[in-house]
Order: C-alpha cells, then structure tokens, then sequence
C-alpha cells in the first residue's frame, strides 16, 4: 500500500502557509506545517503544526526531529516562511536588513541542511522554495526583500543540480500580490525626522498595500504548489500571480534595463 507523501511546509500559520497547507491536506498529503509560536492543534484538525523558528537552529533540528518520530519520513519540503520589509535603502537600519535576510534567505536553507539527510537516505524528496516576483527585480523601497528572495532563487539554481543525484527534486515557486497579512506584518523602516524620501515612499509604501488588498486567494498558490509536485522533472522557477506581474516578468527579459526602470519609475510613481 502506497504512503501518504509526508509534507513539511514552513510558515502555515496564516497567509499563503496557511491555504497551501490545507489544499495539500484536502488532497491526501500528511502535512505538518510550522508556526513560531507554540501549536495550538486541536482534535480532527488536518494540518498539524509544530514549533519551528526559520532563524534557529535548534528548532528546526527539534521540529525536523520530532517529525520524523512522527512519521519515519519526509517527503516533501515547502520553504514558505518569509517576512516583508520596506524602506529606502539609505535609511533602513543595518539590523533590520540582516533580520530580513535571516529570515527569508538563511532560513529556509537552514531547514534544507536539516531535512535534505534525510530526503538522501530515503533516495527521494522534493523541495519547493517559495520566492517572489519582487525577487526577480530590484522594486523601490522593497530593496532588501527583492534580494533576499532573489539569494533564494539564486541558491535554488545550484542547490537542485548539487542533489539531483541523489533523487531530490528542487524548485522556486514566486507568488505575486495575494490577499494575506503579509503587509499587517512588515518591518517598516521609520524614517528620519527630515528624509527625502518621506513624500516618495508614503506613496509608494500605499500603492504596495493596495496590491495586496487587491490580491486574489491566496489558495492559488496551493493550487499551483500541488500542480508542481506532480511534475516527474519541474522546472527551476514557476510563478503564480496575476496577468499583469507575470507580464512584468516577461517584459524584465526583453526590454532593456533602462525601459523597464521608466515602467517601474511610473508604476510607483516616482
């Protein structure tokens, strides 16, 4: 009899986490996600969630540990957990920065080092980084967000030709804007009491907010997580978002890169 794939997906306490988590679950996947804080899991619940914090390492090495006693297996790992941070660069505390990066970038390669030992005695695991569209482009006052998913989509590349051998399958997913608390949540910069850029980013920082009020369910992108993990050989990046951000992708590839900052420079009127 053939088992339930045992899936591991970071940050499914709300958002994006949250509905991939139940739509893999409405599925058949056994699927345990995560949340910082300690699990509130009731009776009957289809999601099981267990204490993991991306940015320690004796807790993702105690929730990897405790999931395996659970299970005897991982087969499935979907890096999720993120944070949003805005600002202009300038003014961005240093601390704030590298909060941001241990977070979305060091964390889910944190998770990777713990899980991918076992995905290799298995001889098998697939593992889904979760990006962003910003990731693909330097976005104003998004600055550290779009490199720290960018670094993750960059160390997705390496990372899946490094163990493929071993029969583990890795790729990025990059969402656009969906309907979350993804903005409730950011670090926003404060800025100085006589910042440039006060009138600048206020108008930028609401053009992003409205983007996510204005975002489709975010079930979308369970959808398409659940389409990839059917592929027998994926892709290295996949994206997930509405029309006009995937055409902003497209258009990134072909324009050259002075034409395109005019189209950024416009969109968020600078």
């Amino acid at each position: 009899m053939q088992h339930r794939p045992v899936v591991l997906i970071t940050g499914a306490s709300s958002g994006i986490g949250k509905s991939t988590a139940h739509y893999l679950a409405d599925r058949g996947y056994r699927v345990y996600g995560t949340t910082r804080k300690s699990p509130n899991n009731t009776g009957g619940e289809a999601v099981t969630l267990l204490q993991l914090d991306v940015r320690d390492e004796d807790s993702v090495r105690s929730a990897v540990r405790e999931l395996l006693g659970l299970e005897g297996r991982i087969d499935i790992l979907i890096n999720n957990a993120g944070v949003g941070i805005t600002g202009p660069l300038e003014e961005t505390p240093h601390q704030a920065c590298l909060d941001a990066l241990e977070t979305n970038f060091h964390g889910p390669l944190r998770v990777i080092r713990h899980v991918l030992p076992v995905m290799r005695q298995q001889q098998s695991g697939f593992i889904v980084n979760i990006t962003s569209i910003a990731g693909f482009m330097g976005l104003p006052y998004r600055g550290i967000y779009s490199a720290g998913k960018s670094a993750l989509g960059i160390a997705t590349e390496a990372y899946r030709m490094e163990v493929r051998g071993f029969g583990i399958k890795m790729c990025t997913l990059a969402p656009g804007d969906y309907a979350t608390n993804i903005a409730s949540g950011r670090f926003h910069s404060p800025l100085l009491e006589d910042s440039p850029y006060r009138q600048s980013y206020g108008n930028s920082l609401k053009l992003m907010d409205d983007h996510v009020d204005a975002g489709n369910d975010p079930e979308e992108v369970g959808r398409k997580v659940y389409r990839i993990l059917q592929k027998k050989h994926p892709r290295v990046h996949y994206t997930v978002g509405s029309p006009m951000q995937r055409l902003s992708l497209t258009l990134k590839r072909m324009l050259p890169d002075k034409i395109f900052e005019r189209l950024l420079l416009k969109h968020y009127k600078l």
